[in-house]
């Protein structure tokens, strides 16, 4: 009887040599953990809020502009969308979520938000259409490399990149050239989307000369981003090439077993 009642007053169902019930993961603590992480944003939330931004920027560059509240609004998001481009990555990074979609989702919010921007300048007249499709042609070629690259599992940045040389990786990877290059973007979509409203102002200050000098600024910096553009497009294709010749051999050895079937035949 008193082993019996000794055995009735033992520890309570669920616990045991494994310990308590909720410290294995199946009670209220569990549960406190998960609740944790529901409020948490996500890296693809940045990404998407980004694009969002650049969308509404140029919303209030076109239909707002004769607002200066508008124009400051605009210049502000401009800034938001350029300046959460790092965010997204960083959050990934941080907390353990990157994942091959989040990173071609990063890759496309770059490319809608610098397509989005040159092309609305381009269409307003600010800047030449060529920079608009030279930005698309390039970030096309660029995507294209990188994906091929990643079929052999190397990526774009990290530690798997395909940058291997160490100029493209100071040109393409590194901290100090994406920010540059995240800056010179940002102040010229910021200068440019300035330009939009004062094209309608009927000033005194505002001759033929001064206009002329405010839009051949812009252009500069517009210049200027197209051959950074191209500057770091330089190392990928050169890294590029060799992911070429191995998806060209991979083309041709499935043709190379199919004759030695045939041929057996």
């Amino acid at each position: 009887m008193a082993d019996a009642t000794n055995r009735g007053t033992g520890p309570p169902a669920g616990a045991g040599s494994g310990g308590n019930f909720a410290d294995r993961g199946g009670g209220p603590k569990n549960f406190r953990g998960r609740r944790r992480t529901e409020g948490v944003v996500t890296p693809n939330q940045v990404t998407v809020t980004r694009v969002a931004a650049a969308f509404a920027a140029v919303g209030l560059f076109t239909f707002f502009g004769n607002a200066l509240a508008a124009d400051i609004a605009a210049v502000a998001l401009t800034i938001a969308a350029i300046a959460l481009d790092g965010v997204d990555g960083h959050l990934a990074r941080r907390r353990g979520m990157a994942t091959p979609l989040g990173a071609q989702l990063d890759i496309l919010g770059d490319r809608v938000v610098e397509n989005l921007f040159f092309t609305f300048f381009a269409v307003a007249g600010l800047i030449s259409l060529w920079l608009p499709i030279l930005f698309f042609v390039r970030g096309t070629a660029i995507d294209f490399l990188r994906g091929l690259a990643g079929r052999a599992g190397r990526s774009g940045f990290g530690n798997r990149s395909m940058q291997e040389t160490w100029w493209g990786r100071a040109l393409v990877t590194s901290r100090g050239s994406r920010a540059a290059y995240a800056i010179l973007k940002c102040v010229c979509f910021c200068y440019l989307g300035l330009l939009v409203p004062v094209g309608r102002w009927h000033a005194s200050w505002l001759d033929a000369d001064v206009r002329y000098s405010l839009l051949l600024t812009g252009q500069i910096l517009a210049g200027a981003a197209g051959v950074f553009c191209i500057a770091r497009a330089v190392p990928v294709v050169w890294e590029g090439r060799r992911y070429l010749e191995l998806a060209e051999v991979e083309r041709k050895i499935p043709a190379r077993a199919a004759a030695a079937i045939e041929g057996i035949r």
